[in-house]
């Protein structure tokens, strides 16, 4: 059965036992397991991966009913998950497990996928999906913090963290507790004290990269490729960033196309601009047409495909979807 992040708090999950979360906003599972599963358990959580679990089916299925292992430890925590765990999950499912929770957690699965399929199909399994946050809602869930908090902070810096925070809601979140830390003893928190107090500059030259690609500046695009010895994990962080980076300039350049207003298009759009952006923004605005920029977002999303698949060359090709525009 699937249900919507947004409805977890309405559905009655004391009623199921096995759940899957799956989709790359991997701060949102967090958040969400933290808040309606472990927050106030008292009990033992147990974490495996898929692969552990694979080389012992029998054993597992056997304890997982037997309440001599899971006696005091009521929720089961599964990563990796992939369709090689389908057929054992659909025999559980047919048995009794009471007084255990499981959640399966698996990146992205696509519609063919039969662990997919079989949550989605069975009415007394929980199926949540857990897209990616795009900034609009990155920027919203600032907006609530500080008003919550009562902290003054301008729009442009909201932007700039939403910009900074890498498409994470879990690393903004982070970041939105140190500043309410700081504002503790600070009557004003501009933007020099956002870049001093948390970690967003931390991978400033994967934005740099970013900018400049988009930019179709391609001498100082090679130059900070070459100058960064960036390694597996950079990689996604580099491909999310693109992502995120490409969507909202799409819809720049779409509003664009319709109105022909350059200045009208960027002081209007939603989440703001920060100012210092302004002016490498309309340079991206006008260096791509909308189609152009629909491909290119559509060739990083097979990219990431491929380096999850192929994490050993996964610098190479990234290197060569960088330099070749």
């Amino acid at each position: 059965m699937i249900i919507k992040n947004f409805e977890i708090r309405k559905t009655k999950l004391e009623n199921f036992n096995l759940f899957l979360m799956y989709g790359s906003n991997q701060g949102f599972k967090k958040q969400v397991i933290k808040e309606f599963f472990t927050s106030k358990f008292n009990g033992e959580i147990i974490r495996y991966d898929e692969i552990e679990i694979l080389k012992n089916k029998e054993y597992f299925i056997e304890e997982l009913l037997n309440s001599s292992l899971f006696k005091d430890k009521k929720i089961v925590l599964i990563s990796r998950c992939t369709d090689k765990i389908t057929a054992l999950i659909e025999e559980i499912s047919k048995k009794q497990i009471l007084d255990t929770k499981v959640i399966l957690n698996s990146d992205i699965l696509e519609k063919k996928s039969k662990l997919r399929s079989l949550f989605e199909k069975e009415k007394k399994l929980i199926c949540i999906p857990f897209y990616e946050d795009n900034n609009q809602i990155l920027f919203q869930i600032c907006q609530n913090f500080f008003r919550k908090e009562n902290i003054k902070i301008s729009s442009e810096i909201i932007s700039l963290l939403v910009e900074r925070s890498k498409g994470d809601r879990l690393n903004l979140q982070m970041e939105l507790e140190k500043i309410k830390s700081l504002s503790a003893s600070r009557t004003k928190i501009n933007i020099d004290d956002i870049l001093e107090l948390t970690n967003l500059a931390e991978n400033y030259s994967v934005f740099e990269l970013i900018e400049n690609y988009l930019t179709k500046d391609k001498k100082k695009t090679s130059k900070i490729l070459n100058e960064n010895n960036y390694n597996n994990d950079d990689c996604i962080l580099i491909i999310r960033t693109f992502i995120n980076r490409s969507k909202r300039l799409a819809k720049l350049i779409e509003e664009y196309e319709k109105t022909n207003n350059l200045e009208q298009v960027i002081t209007s759009f939603k989440p703001p601009i920060f100012w210092k952006e302004k002016e490498i923004v309309s340079t991206q605005i006008k260096s791509w047409t909308l189609k152009e920029i629909k491909n290119k977002i559509y060739e990083t999303n097979n990219l990431e495909k491929m380096v999850k698949k192929n994490t050993i060359n996964s610098v190479n090709f990234v290197s060569d979807f960088i330099n070749n525009y």
